[in-house]
C-alpha cells in the first residue's frame, strides 16, 4: 500500500483554526469619523456636577432651623441693600426719576360687582331712611345689648362674653339655661333691648356668632376664628374704660357690604366719648372681617401711638336672615355657597 506524504507548512502547526472577527474601524477617520470623535470626547470630558444644595436635605433638625434662618436673614439683608440702592436713584434722577410700579394684589385687581354702593344714590338714601336701623342713625333709640352662649359654656367662652362686655357700652351678659332662642327673643324685647348677640362654641373654642337685631330683624351668622383674649396678647394696654369708643368701618363698599357695616355700627351709640381715647374697628378684607379694640395716646403734637387692649377676633358672613331669628321658616336674603361664590378668589360679596 503507497502511502503519499502532504505538505505541511511549518506557520499552522499546533495552531487550531479559530473565527477571526473583523477589525473595528478606527474612530479617528475623515469625514463623519471626525465628528464622532468629538462627541465621544465630548461626552467623556463632561464633569458630573453634585446636586443642588437644600436645606431640607439636612437631617438635624436644629442644624437645619438655623441653615433656614441664616438664608432668610441673608435674602432680607439683600433685599433691603436693593431696595436702599434704588431709593438713592430716585433721589439722584429726581423728577426724571420713573413712576413707582403699583405690585398686583387680589384687591386691586377685584372684579367689579354691580351692588356697588354710591354715596350719592337717591335709591340707598331713601333705603338708609326707611330700613330697620333708620330709627337708630336717626337717633331715636340707644342700643342695648343682651350677650348669651349656648347650652353650657366652657370656660374660655365665658370669658370672650365677659370681655365682649367691656367693650360693647350698655351690654349685658346673661347665660340661656337651656332656652330656646324663640323665648328669649320675646323677653328681650319686653325689656327694651335692641341687639341679641349669642356666642356658639365647639370642642371649648367660640366658633359662631347670632347677631340679632331687635325688634325686627335683621338676622345674621358670623362664623368666628382667630380669638385672642387679653391675657393672650403680648404689649396689651391696661383694661378699657367705659367711654363710648369710635367706630371705624372699612371697605363695606356693596349692598349687602353696606347693610352689615349699619348692622355692626348699631351696636355702639352714636356720640363717642373722645376723652377715652378708645377705637373700636371693623376692618372688612377679601371678606373677613376683622375686629380690633385700640386706645390711642398722644406722644407729642406731631406723633400718636396706639395700645391694643383686646379681645381680637376675626368674622366670616354664612347667612343674613330677615326679621328675627328662625332657623324653621325664616326667609333667607343671602346665605354663603362656598363653592359657587369662592370659585374665582378676585370676587368678593361685601
Amino acid at each position: 500500500m503507497d502511502i503519499t506524504e502532504v505538505p505541511v507548512s511549518q506557520d499552522n502547526k499546533g495552531k487550531k483554526k479559530k473565527n477571526k472577527k473583523p477589525k473595528k474601524k478606527s474612530v479617528s477617520q475623515e469625514g463623519d469619523g471626525g465628528e464622532e470623535t468629538k462627541e465621544v470626547k465630548m461626552e467623556q470630558s463632561e464633569p458630573a456636577f453634585p446636586p443642588t444644595f437644600s436645606v431640607s436635605e439636612i437631617k438635624n433638625k436644629q442644624r437645619r432651623h438655623l441653615m433656614f434662618m441664616k438664608l432668610k436673614q441673608e435674602k432680607r439683608k439683600q433685599k433691603m441693600q436693593l431696595k436702599k440702592k434704588k431709593k438713592k436713584e430716585r433721589e439722584a434722577l429726581g423728577d426724571k426719576a420713573p413712576p413707582k410700579e403699583v405690585p398686583k394684589t387680589i384687591e386691586n385687581q377685584r372684579v367689579y360687582d354691580e351692588t356697588t354702593v354710591d354715596p350719592q344714590d337717591e335709591e340707598i338714601a331713601f333705603d338708609e331712611a326707611t330700613d330697620e336701623f333708620s330709627a337708630y342713625f336717626n337717633g331715636l333709640t340707644n342700643p342695648k345689648v343682651l350677650i348669651t352662649t349656648s347650652d353650657r359654656p366652657r370656660g374660655r367662652t365665658v370669658r370672650f362674653c365677659e370681655q365682649l362686655a367691656t367693650v360693647i357700652p350698655n351690654a349685658h351678659v346673661y347665660y340661656r339655661r337651656g332656652l330656646a332662642l324663640k323665648r328669649v327673643i320675646p323677653q328681650c324685647v319686653a325689656r327694651d333691648f335692641t341687639y341679641l348677640m349669642v356666642i356658639n362654641e365647639d370642642r371649648k373654642v367660640p366658633n359662631g356668632l347670632v347677631l340679632c337685631h331687635l325688634p325686627d330683624g335683621p338676622t345674621a351668622h358670623f362664623k368666628v376664628s382667630s380669638v385672642r383674649l387679653r391675657k393672650e396678647m403680648k404689649r396689651r394696654g391696661k383694661d378699657p374704660t367705659e367711654h363710648s369708643p369710635e367706630v371705624i368701618l372699612n371697605n363695606f363698599t356693596t349692598r349687602l357690604g353696606h347693610s352689615i357695616g349699619r348692622l355692626l355700627a348699631a351696636l355702639f351709640p352714636q356720640d363717642p366719648q373722645f376723652v377715652g381715647r378708645q377705637v373700636a374697628t371693623f376692618h372688612n378684607q377679601r371678606d373677613f372681617i376683622f375686629f380690633r379694640f385700640h386706645r390711642y395716646i398722644f406722644k407729642n403734637e406731631k406723633k400718636v401711638g396706639i395700645q391694643e387692649l383686646g379681645p381680637r377676633f376675626t368674622l366670616k358672613l354664612r347667612s343674613l336672615q330677615k326679621g328675627t331669628f328662625d332657623s324653621k321658616f325664616g326667609e333667607y336674603e343671602w346665605v354663603l355657597k362656598r363653592h359657587e361664590m369662592d370659585a374665582c378668589r378676585r370676587k368678593f360679596q361685601l
